[in-house]
């Protein structure tokens, strides 16, 4: 049976266990963010497909199974694309991580192409959308995410003139002049403009990427919108946008811009808060801090998260506050990158010297001024943690949303606590409520955290109730339903059908 909903994204939604010598495959325990809210599109169809890469060796090739089911999740199949280790070291560690992402971070001068293999890039964004093709319906919805995959628009295309396709893109989206150093730009773009649906977190992205259509290719606006105050800020942030595009058209083609950001499932967050397990570790964290204030930073290792800048940020504070040594508790969890990832290993030695500086610099018998984490945190102590902590220290030098600062929000319920928020985030264009800083300024990035450590009850109830209000109305499943309702709509739509409609 053909697939009415194909989704297209790089990692499965599944883990794989071993049972009496066989495999069985069920969902995830700890999942990535986006990926129940990506499966929860599946319940309204009769059939679906998920498609992902999977990593194999020689031995596993043939007995490799490319279509499997998750145990309990019958409505829906995973469709797994075979990879071996050089393939996926060239597609994902270096293609994906060297050349791609510190272009999307606006880090050019991390950028490299030399040992980027494109033809590689090409080939399996070739066979995920032969698979999608394979797959899908006539009237199937095909659904592609992030830059991994960004020339599966074309081959589809290619294969099915009148596929209806949607892209979302869950990493920023650069200015024109930073995007532009990509060798490859042309292709990536002409591959996007194929989409009927091109989505991002916010404005600024999709205008970036309209700016970028726009120096390549011969492409029009159709319809402009001012941005709603109500949910977004329009003016007055790093990141604000006040007008954004909605449509364009490219040969003949309309192609929707939208710009929506994904949210998190408060539900989840309440249930886990409710676990004994969680509970307990609450306890556990007030009675070990005593009366220190509490500071939470929550990521992984990478350059862009900005963890150098918090943490020499951090020591300037302990330096120049005397009267808080013994009195804070900095809380960082930077969980190691995985192996393979060489553009990492400078980041991560930095992390570990300046954390082994600052504690030995100002550490007492009684007291570590940082309790840093590098390996994954079970999902319980996570949202412990972040109850527990006074001040989450959110503050990338660029990040496409960054769930941690909804997350915090809701797990304090919207009562107490203090956000600080890089201004270079999606998620600040949401909330302006939260301190926020620039990570840039030495100044800012200071009297931000003195800022945060001052704020009285009162105020932090008032900031902390509005973005409470934001995180939970638009939630994860406002996005999907939203995006659910635009997928059910869309048409494949020519200029002349939308002049002719119009009239």
């Amino acid at each position: 049976m053909k697939s009415s909903l194909v989704i297209l994204y790089h990692r499965e939604p599944h883990d794989e266990i071993v049972k009496d010598g066989k495999i069985h495959y069920v969902p995830k325990k700890s999942p990535n963010g986006i990926v129940p809210t990506l499966k929860s599109f599946f319940a309204d169809v009769n059939q679906g497909t998920w498609i992902a890469w999977k990593e194999i060796d020689k031995e596993q090739e043939a007995s490799f199974e490319p279509t499997v089911t998750i145990e309990g999740e019958a409505n829906y199949n995973v469709r797994r694309i075979p990879l071996n280790n050089q393939q996926v070291k060239d597609f994902y560690h270096i293609t994906s991580k060297e050349a791609f992402w510190p272009i999307l971070h606006s880090f050019p001068d991390h950028f490299t192409s030399e040992t980027t293999d494109w033809e590689n890039f090409k080939e399996i964004n070739r066979l995920f959308a032969e698979a999608a093709c394979e797959e899908a319906a006539e009237d199937a919805l095909i659904w592609v995410h992030d830059y991994n995959l960004w020339l599966v628009p074309h081959y589809i295309r290619e294969k099915k003139p009148n596929a209806r396709i949607a892209f979302f893109h869950h990493t920023p989206f650069p200015s024109v002049d930073v995007f532009n150093i990509l060798p490859w730009r042309d292709s990536i773009v002409e591959s996007l403009l194929c989409c009927d649906i091109v989505g991002f977190h916010i404005p600024r992205y999709s205008e970036n990427f309209v700016n970028v259509a726009r120096s390549l290719k011969p492409v029009e606006i159709v319809k402009r919108e001012p941005v709603s105050n109500g949910h977004m800020t329009p003016v007055g942030i790093a990141l604000a946008e006040p007008v954004v595009t909605t449509q364009l058209s490219y040969k003949g083609q309309i192609v929707n811009i939208d710009a929506f950001p994904v949210g998190t499932n408060p539900q989840h967050i309440f249930n886990t808060l409710e676990k004994t397990k969680t509970k307990n570790k609450i306890f556990q964290i007030k009675d070990e801090s005593k009366d220190k204030k509490i500071i939470i930073a929550a990521g992984r290792v990478d350059y862009v998260k900005g963890n150098q800048e918090k943490l020499e940020a951090y020591e300037r504070l302990l330096e120049r506050r005397p009267d808080l040594h013994g009195k804070v508790s900095f809380i960082m969890t930077c969980v190691q990158p995985a192996a393979g990832m060489r553009i990492y290993k400078t980041a991560q030695s930095t992390i570990e010297q300046l954390v082994g500086k600052i504690n030995g610099r100002f550490g007492k018998f009684d007291w570590m001024p940082i309790r840093l984490f590098t390996q994954p945190i079970p999902l319980e102590d996570l949202i412990a943690y972040y109850h527990a902590a006074d001040i989450c220290w959110t503050a990338p030098l660029r990040d496409g949303l960054n769930l941690v600062a909804k997350e915090y929000v809701v797990a304090h319920q919207g009562k107490d606590g203090v956000l600080v928020l890089s201004e270079f985030v999606g998620a600040a264009v949401e909330l302006p409520e939260a301190v926020l800083t620039n990570p840039y300024s030495i100044t800012r990035m200071d009297s931000a955290i003195e800022e945060a450590l001052a704020m009285s009850p009162e105020e932090q109830a008032q900031r902390m109730g509005k973005m409470y209000e934001t995180v939970t109305k638009y939630d994860v499943k406002y996005w999907a339903d939203r995006l659910l309702e635009q997928f059910k709509n869309l048409k494949r739509e020519t200029v002349a059908t939308q002049e002719k409609a119009s009239v």
